[in-house]
């Protein structure tokens, strides 16, 4: 079709367009968090959600639904992970606001990191390497570097799931959201930066060239 988007063309938004999209909910989940007394005195159709943690909870639901359409509009799709992360936010934030629990909230990147690093790894136990398919036009990588790859990210995302896991059972509310707002991205972002030798080392012959 003429209308659909070339790989070129999506690997050419804006690398900063594409962590607004992912940023930009966790951003309005810890201001709401933080703010969420204040908003529901200014906008009545917060006062009855309950207090700060279930405010934060339905206005990241919202920005995550707004991040995804944007991402559509935009891009011409929307990435499998943000997806998946997506949907797993609408179930388990419908479920806080519903049964009045914050613990669904909180075990949500429990569940998307676990989620996400099984898949991974479960893939490389049937001989499949699935990052390479879902970033085979951003990467050129031979068998090998795509299967230590996905070993590395399989084994990062249960590391997450742990991680938060010791957070959110150990700490008040407030320092969890501060936490998956100011720790996760950076802890991601180090992570990535760290896979950088692995994907110089593993580039196809005709990458390295380029």
């Amino acid at each position: 079709m003429q209308n659909e988007p070339t790989a070129k063309q999506q690997a050419d938004v804006n690398p900063m367009l594409k962590m607004a999209f992912e940023l930009g909910p966790l951003l309005v989940f810890f201001f709401a968090n933080a703010r969420g007394e204040w908003l529901a005195e200014r906008f009545s159709v917060l006062q009855n959600m309950g207090g700060a943690i279930f405010v934060a909870t339905g206005l990241f639901m919202i920005a995550t639904a707004v991040s995804l359409v944007l991402s559509w509009v935009l891009m011409h799709r929307i990435p499998v992970m943000p997806l998946i992360s997506g949907i797993v936010v609408f179930v388990f934030g419908a479920m806080t606001l519903y049964l009045q629990d914050d613990h669904f909230i909180k075990v949500k990147p429990t569940i998307v990191n676990s989620l996400f690093g099984a898949i991974l790894l479960g893939g490389l136990l049937f001989g499949k390497s699935l990052l390479s398919i879902v970033f085979h036009d951003a990467f050129k990588l031979n068998e090998q570097g795509w299967r230590v790859l996905t070993l590395r990210w399989g084994l990062f995302f249960l590391f997450l799931a742990v991680l938060n896991e010791i957070v959110w059972r150990n700490y008040d509310t407030d320092t969890w959201v501060a936490f998956k707002v100011w720790g996760i991205m950076p802890i991601t972002i180090v992570f990535s930066m760290a896979q950088l030798p692995l994907l110089t080392r593993f580039a196809l012959p005709e990458q390295k060239q380029q």
